[in-house]
């Protein structure tokens, strides 16, 4: 039997029930991606011949894999939320991201270093590798189509979009300052100055700038271009989606800033130059489907790597530490962030519970080993596997009896439920 004809036979059965399985299980308590990584997990186990992969032998191609599927779906994310920027009507999200975030990553860290014997570099990774929530396996949470009204949506779905759609790029200077560590010591002399000036000041400022410039200029190109020949928006042509995803997130990390956190903020300033246009309606609907198709071959090729033996090297106290991540440190800090910031008490708490980990986590720990060599990387990948495993199993589980839960009660709140209007901003 021929692997290549097998595979465009596995790949047309895949991308069939992409667009079937979401129809099935819709309200249910079942999601797509616990079905595509059941599935992976049952194709690499039956003797095909297929060869089971390995993130730790091909750290660069499992870097690359994973970075195209983060970045379409933070042009989803980005293009998806109606809501402008207001300090008030995004306060839920700042607490999430200058809080919520800082102090997973600290607690994993310290417990990845105490606990589980990992050595700093290697306890900072995995604290920073799982510390960003993820926007590709979180649909069933997130807010839905972009829509005329800015005040449609509930404040869980709003800030797990909002947290998923930027806490990817601002995860990203903890990946360095591990990777610094390995590489340099853990003395702070041969590191600090460097990570202060240009891992978290100079890409950051790149990220954010380079994200709203061209979002701007792609924004009046769409919607404002002085001939109408030029004026896209008019063509409804879905895989410029595609182009404003590539052109972001490559010229800014060409330009040495956050690629991630670019395309976000070029999304967001996309949407904000012609709020109300069908179009976002269509750019939205391509990446979606890329979106998809991408997430389908990543949990197909998680699940062969997880029968293939990624898990294997797990230890007790490394397992601990990944389960109260989930469990106890992700809930406790997002919900202790949330104090004050709009929506109810049960709102706040579906939030912190809905931290969802996913292929964000896997492509900060290839970037990081593709850099630099780090002690123990078999249990790394063995905990951030395990993880993502109970992560997309027990939130996929729940996601839709919880927000059920909810609507029974009443308990999601607008942003005019909540006694607000949300700031006109430029993006």
């Amino acid at each position: 039997m021929d692997l290549v004809d097998l595979g465009f036979a596995l790949a047309g059965l895949a991308a069939l029930l992409a667009g079937v399985l979401p129809r099935l299980v819709e309200h249910r308590p079942l999601s797509m991606p616990i079905a595509f990584l059941g599935l992976g997990m049952l194709l690499f186990l039956l003797p095909t011949g297929l060869p089971r992969p390995d993130p730790l032998t091909g750290p660069a191609l499992t870097t690359h894999l994973t970075e195209v599927g983060v970045i379409v779906a933070l042009m989803g994310a980005g293009l998806k939320i109606d809501r402008p920027l207001g300090w008030r009507a995004w306060s839920a999200t700042g607490r999430l991201l200058a809080v919520a975030m800082p102090l997973c990553i600290g607690a994993v860290a310290l417990l990845g270093w105490w606990w589980a014997g990992l050595v700093p570099a290697a306890a900072l990774l995995l604290g920073s590798a799982l510390a960003p929530t993820d926007p590709v396996l979180a649909s069933d949470v997130q807010v839905g189509e972009p829509t005329d009204v800015e005040d449609s949506e509930d404040e869980v779905r709003f800030a797990l979009t909002s947290e998923a759609g930027l806490n990817d790029g601002l995860a990203f200077p903890f990946v360095y300052a591990a990777i610094a560590i390995a590489s340099a010591g853990l003395a702070p002399s041969g590191w600090v100055a460097h990570w202060l000036t240009v891992d978290v000041l100079y890409r950051l400022a790149v990220g954010v700038g380079g994200g709203l410039l061209i979002g701007w200029l792609l924004g009046k190109l769409f919607f404002r271009a002085p001939s109408e020949t030029l004026r896209l928006a008019r063509h409804a042509e879905g895989f410029l989606v595609l182009a404003a995803t590539f052109l972001a997130y490559g010229l800014v990390e060409v330009a040495g800033g956050y690629g991630f956190l670019a395309v976000f903020v070029a999304a967001r300033a996309i949407r904000s130059a012609e709020r109300s246009h069908e179009f976002h309606q269509v750019l939205h609907d391509f990446a979606e489907q890329v979106e998809r198709l991408l997430t389908v071959l990543l949990l197909l090729l998680f699940g062969g790597a997880v029968v293939g033996g990624l898990l294997a090297p797990i230890t007790w106290p490394a397992a601990a530490v990944g389960l109260a991540l989930v469990l106890v440190v992700r809930p406790v800090a997002a919900w202790l962030s949330l104090r004050g910031t709009p929506g109810r008490p049960a709102e706040h708490w579906v939030i912190a519970l809905f931290g969802i980990r996913g292929v964000g986590s896997f492509y900060y720990l290839a970037y990081a080993m593709s850099h630099v060599r780090f002690p123990q990387a078999d249990l790394l990948w063995a905990t951030v596997g395990l993880v993502v495993v109970v992560s997309v199993v027990g939130h996929g589980v729940a996601a839709t009896p919880v927000m059920r839960w909810l609507d029974r009660r009443g308990e999601r709140s607008t942003p005019a439920a909540a006694g607000r209007e949300p700031a006109e901003s430029a993006a």
